[in-house]
């Protein structure tokens, strides 16, 4: 085999060598030509001669035996091979020869890269005009490359039923997570170039093939659809599915930029919290068809904050049905500061999961938190899902899976013994009164028919409801879309994104599509 290379590139060299096109006449008092001088750079190059290819480079600096010697120690090349081109001419006394090479690395086996050897004449010689770069292209500008040693998954996590993931799903870190409490993280081997400025890229990874498979409750179609709703989304955003009659979680697209974030991260879910406030105003007597009021303003005896619709809306009375489907935030903050008050709020959200608590998913992860509200004004913020009340998208997948089974269930990324054994036992899960949830359902469904304005580009058989909420640093405001479709529940969060109904809703309106 070794035989073979060798005649290959001194087949290669012999084109270089012989092409007379770039050897000056002897008048010209210029020895040689580009393409000899290439042909033995070249193969001094492969049989690992540094000092042989200094004297074959113009104006070497002073460490070039080092670079060649150092590079090969810092990657443990093992072999190097060589492919030269044909030479071409890019002047009267330039040329430059484009070539392929194939390093073996210790850890990793073959790796190949591309580059460019560029020759002029000096004196009376064709000199090669070295750079960083001929090395390889990632030295360019003070560049480096280094040979890594990387956390690898020791298992292959796969989705619920037995198929690979789908590829830049967004669901990689919390399957690198679930790995490393499996205990069957492994070493492997990444080659990064860093730029002078210290931007990492990578270039290539190696990984030891994973012993067997461990079989996740992520669904590949649901995955990939998540996935592929989000691209092209410039906000940090994230869509999360969950099988509502089981808990299972069946997508993690997380491109919010954070540390899990899609399970970790706690957000204020703003209107999109109207599931659990309305499920707690249902239950203390309220109908889809009482009438409420849904004034432009509104401040609760003895506040201070007066809570407004958008743009100040006043819209009358009307059902506490169609209340839920408009932005009606001063309906929400009426009823449940009279009806729900502080303790019923805080304890109602409880029952949500909004109580501070860990997940058992297998991965870990939080559902949100409500504080008890002391004062007026606290109840009204929390009224319209802000102030004390904050979710992970997680959670409000959660609520939305709720209402469509008519319980609340702990998620879960795993089986129930695998997320018992990795996290501890899962909160319990609570039935809803059905005739709560039946209203919900029955709210859910009109606040999306299709035609209406938020209803418009979704595909039919969804119920759901939009939010838009104010972060605490006053930033643009979350997009969400909290909804079902058959037995399948998600949220969608857009960081930033503005509204409910131009940022989360069309993301929302593809993932469905793609299912």
């Amino acid at each position: 085999m070794r035989r073979r290379r060798l005649l290959v590139l001194v087949t290669a060299l012999l084109a270089l060598g012989g092409a007379g096109t770039f050897a000056y006449v002897s008048a010209t008092g210029v020895k040689g030509s580009a393409g000899q001088t290439a042909a033995a750079y070249f193969e001094a190059w492969q049989g690992g001669y540094p000092d042989t290819m200094r004297d074959l480079v113009a104006d070497p600096p002073a460490d070039f035996v080092q670079r060649h010697l150092g590079l090969n120690e810092e990657l443990r090349v093992e072999k190097l091979e060589l492919r030269p081109g044909a030479v071409r001419s890019t002047g009267e006394e330039t040329a430059e020869v484009a070539f392929a090479g194939t390093r073996t690395i210790t850890e990793m086996g073959p790796w190949p890269f591309q580059g460019t050897l560029r020759l002029a004449v000096r004196g009376t010689k064709w000199k090669v005009l070295w750079a960083p770069e001929t090395l390889h292209p990632a030295l360019k500008d003070g560049g480096s490359v280094t040979l890594d040693e990387i956390k690898v998954p020791g298992v292959e996590l796969v989705t619920k039923s037995g198929i690979k993931m789908p590829f830049n799903s967004g669901a990689e870190p919390y399957l690198m997570e679930l790995n490393e409490r499996l205990g069957t993280v492994n070493s492997g081997w990444a080659i990064n170039a860093r730029t002078a400025g210290g931007q990492v890229r990578r270039l290539v990874v190696y990984q030891p093939p994973p012993a067997r498979q461990v079989r996740t409750t992520l669904s590949r179609p649901v995955q990939a659809a998540a996935a592929r709703a989000l691209d092209g989304v410039r906000q940090p955003a994230a869509v999360v599915a969950v099988r509502a009659s089981t808990g299972e979680i069946l997508a993690i697209a997380d491109r919010l930029g954070g540390e899990r974030a899609a399970l970790q991260t706690l957000y204020p879910p703003g209107s999109a919290f109207k599931v659990v406030t309305a499920a707690g105003l249902l239950a203390a007597g309220l109908r889809p068809d009482s009438v409420v009021p849904c004034p432009g303003a509104t401040r609760l005896p003895g506040g201070m904050h007066e809570f407004l619709n958008p743009e100040g809306k006043d819209r009358g009375d009307l059902p506490f049905g169609t209340a839920f489907t408009q932005p009606c935030n001063t309906t929400f903050v009426e009823q449940v500061g009279s009806r729900l008050k502080a303790p019923g709020l805080a304890a109602l959200a409880k029952n949500w999961g909004f109580d501070g608590k860990g997940l058992a998913t297998g991965v870990g992860g939080l559902c949100g938190s409500a504080s008890p509200a002391d004062a007026p004004d606290k109840i009204g913020a929390a009224a319209m899902g802000t102030g004390s009340v904050k979710a992970t998208p997680l959670c409000m997948a959660v609520a939305a899976a709720a209402v469509d089974s008519g319980t609340w269930r702990a998620p879960r990324l795993v089986t129930v013994k695998a997320a018992r054994k990795l996290d501890g036992a899962p909160p319990k899960g609570a039935e809803l009164d059905g005739r709560v949830t039946e209203g919900l359902r029955a709210m859910m469904r009109q606040a999306v028919v299709p035609g209406s304005t938020v209803g418009r580009g979704l595909p039919g058989g969804v119920s759901g409801v939009t939010g838009t909420a104010e972060p605490a640093d006053g930033g643009r405001k979350h997009a969400w879309f909290v909804g079902f479709r058959g037995d399948v529940a998600f949220s969608v969060l857009v960081e930033n994104g503005g509204s409910g109904d131009t940022a989360a809703l069309p993301i929302a309106a593809r993932f469905l599509k793609g299912l």
